[in-house]
């Protein structure tokens, strides 16, 4: 590649162009603008080496380091385009058509070698949703799903079928990223009265015995699933159409997490409502999750799908990292005002909280320093442009568009991995430019009657906080921004709940903390058991909290005991047990 600025592609009605981004912004000369009105799509490959794109007569090719056209291809009907994870090959997707000249009609989707434009393989699919065949990270096998059975081609051989998932009716399936061994999670949705499944395999072990993993469960009318950038666990987010209880527009949604090594698990959200939005970190050991009813909450996991930090709530529904993973966006748009709050994740602490009005786009730079926001149709025709933005908050340069031209995309050129370093995040002003649109008042309405008198109330008096999570511990919705009255109610409910569920009983040298579903025997000395509690009010309260911790993990003891199978999380719990019995024994000692 001849640069390593990233190019900003520009698809619209008046065709396709290509600026370079900051600082310059300049048009590329060397690029021969496209000037065609019908340009469906355009994409860059991943390593950035290729740039495609649809004119409505041909598919074109060009070379990323001299922007000459390599291959054009006469397929004036292809909607739909994908590359391979290597940039190899092309994958183009159009409508298939029957006609009385050729009435069982033929194929529409093709392969094509990315540099020259050579065609690899042709193949029928019908429907426009999953169209995309699958590909491993080093592109040795290829798969796709074809009458609910998954069929597997290795090096790019497509006259023969390597293998085949065909234990039961798969709907949906995934390749993992990462080397090899190469694993394939896989959804077979439920009959009446049995529940649906996820099952992940390591390739090519496909026998219902031989999954890694499973997971089962009843309220399913389509999976998303979510893998980590190495290809170690999957998130797998179920939903359904409608809620039957009607508590959401959005229907019903859980997550479930499920890894290479077998392990499975729920990730407990602690707010009802919807799942809006879920994202790996690039740095593939967290995840983070926009969920509930508005103003919805964001939480940050671990791989263990333990909370480790809460952002609190607000106005938002989506979650965009950048390529190195230190820097997150949680943005509100669509039926939302275009609210953006920008975090260092090390840190967790917010950068900065912004306004992009009409957003209907947002994509980071392969830099990590810089987001573009675009408002395009036809999700709004009024207003199309787009904006370059630093992570501090400051607009750096806009683009607007004539009223009688539309605006469709806008593309960031992609990198490999490695190419730009993890941006340093700091607290030095940038200076930026005023927007050309006039700013919104951000004061709130106050009818005539109520001005010029104190404010007692809060705008957003129910909105949370941001807050620290405890390992393992529970995602408890948590209080700190409510009203001081509502902190207190809730602080006092929570300490009679305690004393009602967990009672010491001193008995010889041992604690024994009983519980609504049993007990179990906390061995400690004799001298412990005595001085229960101590002078130390905060040391009292630790005591509590240990004696809560430890009879949740006496009941999870008694549920494994009567055969239920529990949690991964729930598991971790019950592994801590000597660590909290040493931590209270230090406390009453």
């Amino acid at each position: 590649m001849a640069s390593n600025v990233p190019v900003v592609a520009v698809r619209g009605s008046t065709g396709i162009s290509l600026n370079l981004g900051p600082p310059s912004y300049d048009l590329v000369s060397s690029f021969s603008r496209e000037d065609s009105k019908a340009c469906k799509s355009m994409l860059f490959d991943s390593t950035g080496s290729y740039f495609a794109w649809v004119n409505g007569a041909v598919v074109k090719i060009a070379s990323t380091s001299t922007w000459k056209v390599l291959a054009e291809i006469p397929r004036p009907k292809v909607s739909n385009l994908q590359f391979s994870p290597k940039g190899t090959y092309l994958m183009t997707w159009e409508p298939f058509i029957v006609s009385q000249a050729n009435p069982q009609g033929g194929p529409n989707l093709h392969i094509w070698k990315a540099e020259t434009g050579e065609l690899v393989k042709d193949f029928v699919h019908k429907k426009q949703s999953g169209w995309e065949p699958q590909w491993t990270s080093d592109e040795k096998l290829c798969a796709r799903n074809v009458n609910n059975d998954v069929l597997f081609y290795e090096n790019a051989n497509f006259e023969s079928v390597v293998n085949k998932i065909h234990i039961q009716k798969v709907t949906d399936f995934s390749l993992a990223p990462g080397a090899p061994p190469y694993h394939v999670l896989c959804y077979v949705p439920g009959k009446s009265g049995q529940p649906a499944f996820g099952r992940l395999f390591q390739y090519p072990k496909f026998d219902s015995q031989q999954s890694l993993a499973n997971k089962s469960f009843f309220q399913a009318d389509k999976v998303d699933m979510f893998w980590n950038k190495k290809g170690t666990g999957v998130l797998l987010m179920t939903s359904t159409d409608v809620d039957k209880s009607n508590a959401s527009y959005y229907g019903k949604q859980a997550l479930h997490f499920l890894s290479t090594k077998g392990e499975t698990a729920m990730v407990l959200l602690s707010k009802e409502g919807p799942i809006y939005s879920v994202s790996w970190s690039p740095k593939a050991s967290e995840f983070c999750v926009v969920y509930g009813f508005m103003p919805a909450k964001a939480t940050l996991f671990n791989i263990k799908c333990e909370p480790i930090f809460d952002f609190g709530t607000g106005p938002r529904n989506a979650i965009y990292y950048n390529p190195q993973g230190n820097l997150l966006i949680l943005g509100g748009f669509g039926n939302i005002h275009g609210n953006i709050e920008l975090w260092e994740v090390a840190s967790r602490k917010l950068v900065t909280k912004m306004e992009a009005p009409d957003t209907t786009l947002l994509h980071w730079s392969p830099d990590g320093e810089h987001f573009m926001t675009a408002t395009t149709a036809p999700r709004l025709r009024i207003g199309n442009g787009f904006k370059i933005w630093h992570y501090s908050g400051a607009l750096l340069y806009e683009r607007p568009w004539n009223k009688q031209e539309e605006l469709w995309e806008v593309l960031w050129q992609t990198f490999p991995p490695g190419i730009f370093r993890e941006p340093v995040v700091s607290n030095k002003p940038v200076e930026g430019i005023q927007p050309s649109q006039p700013q919104a008042s951000k004061q709130a309405y106050r009818p005539p009657s109520a001005r010029g008198r104190e404010i007692n109330f809060k705008l957003h008096d129910d909105e949370e906080l941001p807050s620290n999570s405890k390992q393992g511990g529970d995602c408890n919705p948590s209080k700190a921004a409510l009203k001081q009255k509502k902190k207190r109610e809730a602080k006092k409910a929570k300490k009679e709940q305690d004393q009602q569920n967990t009672t010491a009983v001193t008995n010889g040298d041992s604690i024994s903390v009983s519980h609504v579903s049993g007990s179990t025997s906390l061995k400690l000395p004799s001298a412990v058991a005595d001085a229960e509690l101590t002078d130390d009010p905060e040391k009292n309260k630790k005591i509590k909290k240990l004696k809560s911790k430890l009879t949740e993990i006496s009941r999870l003891k008694e549920l494994r005991a009567a055969g239920r199978q529990l949690e991964l999380n729930q598991v971790e719990k019950i592994k801590k047990e000597d660590e909290l019995l040493k931590e209270l024994q230090s406390l009453v000692l």
